[in-house]
């Protein structure tokens, strides 16, 4: 999988969890992924952000350890930087 084809993943699974589509997060990545998302987008989708904070903190009630600092969610590549997120789930949300 390239580096275009997972970033497209994961921009999916954040458009289905802030359309309700997702009600937990399937793993850590996903979950830190989500929170991250969720607060970048706040004030520009505050339902869709608040959706994916849900599936995200659904995921953190059972696993709390695996929570961990935005700033560790870019180094681990995660999400390619907070700016790009923004910019892409923006562009994607406003097109469905």
């Amino acid at each position: 999988m390239t580096a275009r084809d997972e970033e497209r993943k994961v921009l999916d699974r954040c458009e289905a969890a802030s359309r309700g589509d997702v009600s937990v997060a399937a793993d850590q990545r996903e979950a830190n992924v989500f929170r991250v998302a969720a607060m970048v987008l706040q004030s520009r989708f505050p339902m869709e952000a608040a959706r994916m904070m849900a599936a995200s903190d659904q995921y953190f009630r059972t696993h709390p350890a695996d929570l961990v600092p935005s700033a560790e969610v870019v180094r681990n590549g995660w999400v390619w930087g907070l700016p790009r997120l923004r910019d892409m789930l923006t562009m994607q949300l406003r097109h469905h």
